[in-house]
């Protein structure tokens, strides 16, 4: 069977299917999805859809078994998703409460976010590290689900969550933090925006970020940006700063 270096051809119905070794003419074992294709979808043999290795890989996939908890396929083609990013995006977003910070991590994975980091700061109204601990296997189902659904070619990690001065020290590449009190023009960080391979960017909770801790970012080479002149929900401003530092890094085309 062929592989091919770009395109992606193939079913409309994605899955980020972990542990399969996806190779063209490879026959696999579907059966960890074998409900959703049977039960919810309605689909039948000879049906094709697309499998997700995470890698930024796509497989075309023909159903040739789908029986009650059982399936296989076999790998039609191997195709490189072309929707991913060309930089890297890692949102640090203090926690919110919990409708609001499913939406950003749902809303961060269409747009393109690479990796989530909860952060706990002063304010931040879901605490211990341990209670958001027990809400990761939804989180990451969210994430799964947003990516296959906006045709993602890779699964966005979720970090553990990190206090607020530990998470100063995780950011990689240009750091940037979107605060409500920021002063001054953001027009010379966007030459620097659409150069970098990297870029972190800090949002705060519900009550907002604190002189204290604004200042200890800066401290450490965050730089802080407007938003504009309202003030956003955390939600928003999370969802409208990622949306805007990979439009200005090219990555929304």
């Amino acid at each position: 069977m062929p592989s091919e270096e770009c395109g992606e051809a193939g079913g409309k119905h994605r899955f980020f299917l972990a542990g399969v070794r996806a190779e063209p003419g490879r026959q696999v074992d579907l059966s960890p999805i074998s409900y959703q294709l049977r039960n919810v979808l309605r689909l039948e043999r000879g049906s094709v859809i697309t499998l997700l290795d995470g890698s930024g890989a796509a497989y075309p996939t023909r159903i040739e078994s789908l029986v009650a908890g059982d399936a296989t396929g076999r790998v039609l083609a191997k195709q490189l998703v072309r929707s991913e990013p060309g930089m890297e995006l890692t949102l640090f977003q203090c926690v919110l409460k919990r409708e609001r910070f499913e939406w950003v991590l749902q809303k961060g994975t269409e747009l393109g976010v690479s990796r989530f980091v909860p952060v706990i700061s002063s304010r931040t109204v879901v605490r211990p590290a341990a209670r958001l601990l027990s809400k990761y296997e939804r989180w990451r189902a969210i994430v799964r689900e947003a990516a296959e659904q906006s045709r993602r070619g890779r699964l966005p990690a979720i970090e553990d969550p990190l206090p607020w001065d530990e998470s100063l020290d995780q950011g990689a590449g240009l750091g940037l933090l979107a605060w409500e009190e920021a002063r001054g023009n953001n027009s010379g960080l966007y030459p620097k925006i659409a150069d970098a391979s990297e870029i972190s960017l800090l949002v705060g909770p519900e009550g907002g970020i604190s002189h204290a801790e604004a200042a200890a970012a800066t401290e450490r080479g965050w730089r802080p940006i407007s938003l504009g002149p309202r003030v956003l929900r955390a939600e928003t401003a999370a969802v409208a700063a990622a949306t805007i530092v990979l439009h200005l890094a090219g990555a929304l085309g």
